[in-house]
């Protein structure tokens, strides 16, 4: 029984670390702490309660998350302090030493956030918290919203069972597991009746979609694309192995999916991607992107690399360089390695130097920037369609195309009744530091 007294007038301040899907879960931990009388402090305001949504996929990831419960406990001192996330599933007892920290859930945990403080504040409980195995993890706590954002992320998956050996996601978040295509397609409706007109599909393995009812990514993609009033859907991330022929023609043809994939590569060599544990190799990979561009010549694709694995020798960098340097895509997404507790990788014996992964780091990105600029020159002085996102007084107004081009629209020209809609721009030359285009309204 949840007490609704306890939480009325109350004030909370939210921090969230690492990935969509945690922005999505805490943007849906304030929608439902705002229906029990829960309203979201102000800049500069002491919280009566803080939630802290973690992130452990590195080695930094978690250092972060320390300095953020840290700095939360000393901005607002009186505040009950929730942590939770991968970081709190998998260092329970380390998140509850740290002083000031009163209630930590883990993956299960997460899914009855409201109950669990309901709980725990009214009966004045502190430091408590929930220890789960991978094979506890079985709760799914539905997500759709938009926080202070233009488009709302809806998660459709959770878990994931590929075992990489660099990765400890399966013990932070359980095995893959989702809700039926019905449930979501009513998320999208109701995000529809909000106002909303863009939604990213997210979760952790989301091309796995399906383990739990029987059902295919394909089939969900086909549901949502009838959503009357949702005018443009985004695929977060999605595996190669996942990501199928028949996706990709649909998408082609489909009314509101875009053209705009992005998909995991982590290396180019396939000598890494075996050590890795990866379910593809490149030569996979690299007909996955001839058959989007084939189908949609225009499609933005970004690609997650990782650089300085355990084995990645410099003859395997220089091979994941030059197959990266010839491949058609947008943009890089580089990750430094990082080594993890209880991770197969730590078996490899070939180590790689924090100063050589640096050095590799910045090369791909710089390769990353040289094929992004080049795409977006492609664009300069076409019509394009633009979905404006509110922007701080003074600053100017941004939005993204169909093909995930970032649009600047200088302060002169940009009007309060442009946020969150569709408008119809010319594309002209790079902003100040290449970041996107600007234009001008049709």
């Amino acid at each position: 029984m949840i007490d609704t007294g306890a939480f009325q007038g109350k004030t909370a301040a939210y921090y969230t670390l690492g990935c969509k899907l945690n922005f999505s879960e805490t943007s849906t931990f304030g929608q439902l702490l705002q229906r029990m009388g829960v309203r979201t402090a102000e800049k500069g305001e002491q919280a009566d309660l803080c939630v802290i949504n973690t992130c452990s996929v590195t080695e930094v990831a978690d250092h972060k998350c320390r300095q953020a419960i840290h700095r939360m406990v000393r901005q607002h001192p009186r505040a009950f302090v929730v942590v939770t996330g991968c970081y709190a599933q998998l260092e329970a007892e380390a998140v509850a030493a740290i002083e000031g920290v009163d209630l930590v859930l883990g993956s299960n945990e997460k899914a009855n956030l409201v109950q669990h403080l309901s709980e725990a504040w009214s009966a004045g409980t502190r430091g408590a918290y929930h220890v789960e195995r991978t094979k506890d993890i079985k709760s799914f706590a539905p997500s759709c919203s938009r926080g202070n954002r233009t488009r709302y992320f809806l998660k459709v998956q959770d878990g994931c069972d590929y075992f990489c050996t660099y990765c400890t996601i399966p013990y932070a978040r359980g095995f893959s597991r989702n809700p039926d295509i019905a449930s979501l397609v009513a998320q999208a409706r109701q995000a529809a009746d909000e106002g909303g007109k863009e939604i990213v599909l997210t979760g952790v393995n989301i091309g796995d979609f399906g383990k739990s009812t029987g059902e295919t990514f394909t089939q969900l993609v086909k549901a949502l694309d009838g959503v009357e009033g949702i005018r443009r859907y985004r695929i977060s991330s999605i595996e190669p192995d996942l990501l199928t022929d028949e996706l990709i023609d649909y998408c082609a043809g489909s009314r509101a999916f875009m053209p705009h994939f992005h998909i995991p590569l982590q290396s180019g060599s396939n000598e890494v991607l075996r050590l890795m544990h990866r379910r593809y190799d490149r030569e996979l990979f690299a007909h996955k992107v001839a058959r989007i561009k084939e189908r949609m010549p225009d499609a933005f694709i970004g690609v997650d690399v990782m650089v300085g694995c355990r084995g990645e020798t410099p003859e395997c960098f220089a091979d994941c360089y030059d197959f990266l340097d010839g491949l058609d895509v947008s943009q890089l997404h580089v990750f430094p390695y990082s080594e993890r507790p209880g991770t197969a990788a730590l078996k490899i014996d070939y180590v790689v130097d924090a100063k050589e992964k640096k050095r590799r780091a910045h090369r791909l990105l710089e390769l990353s920037d040289r094929k992004t600029q080049a795409f977006y020159a492609r664009h300069i002085g076409h019509a394009a369609e633009v979905l404006f996102e509110k922007a701080p007084r003074g600053r100017a107004m941004h939005g993204f195309t169909r093909n995930y081009i970032r649009v600047e629209l200088p302060p002169a020209d940009a009007r309060t009744e442009y946020d969150n809609e569709l408008m119809a721009v010319r594309l002209g030359d790079f902003n100040h530091d290449k970041t996107a285009l600007r234009a001008w309204i049709e």
